[in-house]
This record gives structure tokens, sequence and C-alpha cells, in this order.
């Protein structure tokens, strides 16, 4: 009787492209969720929303007001201070170098909501059409 029956056993192999697949996989998620702050020279404590939406790099990059907690005005990233009617005339001159200008509004929390009010009629009245405001997600539904 013959019971011992001798195979040949394989050895084992990792199998790379299983491996590599997994790892673009993972590369992706990292470039997906990483986000890219702008450290900004104005401290201001933002308002939260759960709804708001992430504004990434884009070709058109806005003309951003800050607006302090007393209700000071400043603009660009210099964080320039203005007054109302300087900026009315800075947003006109930047409306005339780019025609798709968009506004957006970084204001305190506690900031007068007059002087957001007055801002927005500034962007109003150069004839802006996009005016946006940043705000500090929560991720709250």
């Amino acid at each position: 009787m013959h019971f011992l029956v001798h195979k040949r056993r394989s050895s084992p192999a990792v199998i790379i492209v299983a491996l590599i697949d997994v790892l673009i996989v993972l590369v992706i998620f990292l470039l997906v969720t990483t986000t890219f702050k702008q450290q900004a020279a104005l401290k201001i404590a933002l308002p939260e929303s759960s709804e708001a939406k992430k504004t990434g790099a884009t070709d058109n990059p806005p003309l951003v007001v800050t607006i302090d907690d007393k209700g000071g005005l400043r603009v660009g990233q210099n964080n320039d201070a203005v007054t109302l009617e300087q900026l009315k005339s800075r947003m006109r001159d930047e409306l005339e170098n780019n025609p798709k200008l968009a506004v957006a509004v970084n204001a305190d929390k506690s900031a007068p909501w007059g002087e957001i009010v007055k801002v927005m009629d500034a962007a109003k009245f150069a004839n802006i059409k996009t005016v946006s405001a940043y705000t500090k997600e929560t991720g709250k539904p």
C-alpha cells in the first residue's frame, strides 16, 4: 500500500498588482481628504456653518474683504485698512482689470451686521455679480 503521495508545493507568492492597487487607492484618499489652509494675518473668529462649501484654488481668486470685530475693513492679501469709499473705488478698479471678479467677505462672528451689509452693497454698486462669505465648517448636520 502506498499512502504517501509527495506533491510538489509551490512557494507562496506575493501578488504585487493587488498591493499597488491598494496603495494607489490610499494615495487618492489622502489627496482628496487633504485640505490646504490659507494663513490669515488677521485673527478673526469666523461664524460656524454646517452647510459651508470648501473653497479651493481657482483660476479667478476672489477679492477678500475682511471685517474685524470692531467693524474695521481690510481688503486684499495684504489686509490693507480701507474706508468704505476706498473699498468701493478699489472694487471698481479691480472689476475693470478682471470682469469675472468675485468678492469674498471674511467677517468676524461678532462684527457689526451693518458693516457686512455695507460691503455687500458696495459690491452690488460696483456691479460685482458673485459675493460669498467665508465661514468655519463644523461638520455637524
